[in-house]
């Protein structure tokens, strides 16, 4: 009886660590897909990127609100380094140059999966506070580059925050249709601007 109760016990533990296996995979085709270009996989590329069975796929679809959770993490997870690297410069403004540049780079590798979340946030609870926690993100990681004086400044502050938003990247990227050259000029060229204009 023992070694019964120990076989059972060692199969379902088996497939708990099968399905577990197949999600990750399965998150992982997705995410390729993604950043290949593919703004909504259907579930058979998943299941040949991923080497599973079609019904293996659709089983773990019919939660799909935690394979975007999934992705989400993995995404942050590769990009947390560029997020948490300290600024260089002591100046605010040496700062609002750093954060064109790690917001260039960040966007960039980003801008796939945030293409993709778009088509479907209107039907995803967890895409649609994602993309909240994002812009909050966003603005705090502003505000806090900036000296307390000019956070005072809503009509400033809004334009700036806005000139170097996700949004601002993705359409001149997508859009516009500028390199990332191009679009990474565009913003410093506003950010000065706005500095500028506004006497800082």
């Amino acid at each position: 009886m023992a070694q019964e109760a120990r076989a059972k016990a060692e199969t379902a533990d088996g497939r708990i660590v099968r399905g577990h296996n197949n999600r990750r995979r399965i998150v992982a085709a997705m995410l390729e897909l993604v950043r290949a270009g593919a703004i909504s996989p259907g579930a058979e590329e998943v299941a040949d990127r991923a080497g599973v069975g079609l019904r293996t796929v659709f089983r773990h679809f019919d939660d799909m609100d935690s394979l975007y959770r999934e992705m989400a993490e993995a995404m942050r997870h590769e990009l947390q380094p560029i997020v948490a690297a300290p600024f260089v410069s002591r100046k605010w403004k040496g700062r609002l140059g750093e954060m064109v540049d790690r917001r260039a780079r960040l966007f960039e590798r980003a801008m796939p999966f945030k293409n993709a979340a778009d088509v479907h946030r209107h039907r995803s609870t967890f895409l649609r506070k994602d993309y909240e926690t994002m812009r909050s993100e966003e603005r705090a990681a502003l505000e806090a580059a900036l000296p307390a004086a000019m956070r005072i400044d809503k009509g400033f502050f809004e334009a700036l925050d806005q000139a170097l938003s996700f949004s601002t990247w993705q359409h001149l990227r997508r859009d516009q249709k500028l390199t990332q050259a191009q679009a990474r000029h565009t913003v410093e060229y506003a950010m000065r601007a706005l500095v500028g204009a506004a006497g800082k």
